[in-house]
């Protein structure tokens, strides 16, 4: 990477006037999918949600799988602003998540934690506070830890190819279509911290003007520069076979203990049929993961019962029963540890 120093916001975005934050907005704010909270050309997605799928249904364009793997009752927020060529992002949660999905193929993504409970987990590699999430908007796998707050860009390739070439005379570094996580700049996080929200909130202030086009380009290219010089100037190769093999294992785990939903297999069996020692499946769920197999398949399974209790049509039972869960009693004390109600509220709802 280029050493050169990170290039400052033009001078309009840092009046008095811009000193919220996106968490400032109001509650009147809130608004359902679709609807425009600001004016001008950007356009604005602002969603609060009781529900981990809901959660990832709240995201315009976007091909998103959420699981919720803490217990509790769900509450979460999303913020997007979409401007040409780039999606600014804030996303809440106070359950911990495992998030998979898809942003586009022609598009990438760097995002920042805002609030950390514990590390996150991105593609198999730990997140702390001052880290950048990188990579290709095809595959995303991020877990995240409970009371987790994220901001992020995606940027499509003929927005950011173009930048970067002109910031540093070459094209963009090939370990961007990569899963990276890369230690940010020093100072450099709380900076990008501070413009990213800052532009947030201005563009979601209906009572000031609507910015102006040439406007909208210039606090887009400041933002997004700001974001790549955040970045390391080096970055170190990636061990992605390792990190492959791992995720491999686990995936492969997950459809086989799926896959006999309604007799769940032991965990010598899961072991047997994948040619994996106990221990070694444990790490590699602990590391890709950050939890165990059983505990893992355990909110997979509640997850699947309650999918289908607010899809309505099935009893209780039969979900339940569908799904291995054989001892009703502890599975609705299990059901509402996961989820803060019981199972018949579910399904009460969704009538």
């Amino acid at each position: 990477m280029s050493n050169l120093a990170p290039h400052a916001a033009p001078a309009h975005l840092r009046p008095p006037t811009l000193s919220g934050t996106a968490a400032a907005l109001p509650e009147s704010a809130c608004a359902p999918l679709g609807a425009g909270l600001g004016t001008g050309g950007a356009r604005h997605w602002l969603v609060e949600s009781q529900d981990a799928d809901a959660q990832a249904l709240a995201q315009p364009d976007w091909a998103m799988h959420y699981e919720q793997l803490s217990g509790g009752a769900f509450s979460g927020r999303v913020h997007h602003i979409q401007l040409p060529g780039m999606r600014l992002v804030r996303e809440d949660a106070n359950r911990a998540l495992h998030q998979q999905g898809e942003m586009g193929r022609e598009a990438f993504g760097l995002a920042m934690p805002l609030c950390l409970t514990s590390p996150a987990i991105f593609s198999g590699q730990r997140a702390d506070q001052d880290d950048i999430m990188v990579g290709r908007g095809d595959t995303l796998d991020l877990v995240t830890p409970p009371g987790f707050a994220l901001i992020a860009v995606v940027v499509d390739h003929a927005l950011l190819a173009p930048l970067w070439q002109h910031m540093y005379q070459k094209s963009p570094s090939t370990w961007l279509n990569q899963q990276r996580v890369l230690k940010a700049r020093p100072a450099a996080a709380q900076a990008v911290r501070q413009l990213h929200l800052k532009l947030m909130d201005r563009l979601s202030a209906p009572q000031l003007p609507a910015p102006t086009d040439a406007e909208l380009t210039t606090w887009r290219d400041a933002l997004l520069m700001e974001w790549i010089e955040a970045l390391p100037e080096q970055v170190p190769g990636a061990h992605k076979s390792l990190h492959l093999e791992r995720r491999m294992l686990v995936k492969r785990a997950c459809e086989l203990m799926l896959a006999h939903a309604e007799s769940p297999l032991s965990i010598p069996q899961v072991c047997l049929t994948l040619g994996a020692s106990r221990r070694q499946l444990n790490y590699c769920f602990q590391d890709v993961l950050g939890t165990s197999p059983i505990k893992y398949l355990c909110a997979l399974r509640l997850g699947r019962v309650r999918r289908e209790l607010r899809a309505g049509g099935v009893t209780v039972a039969q979900a339940a029963c569908r799904w291995g869960f054989w001892h009703l009693g502890q599975f609705a004390r299990d059901y509402r540890a996961q989820f803060g109600e019981l199972p018949s509220q579910t399904l009460r709802h969704a009538a």
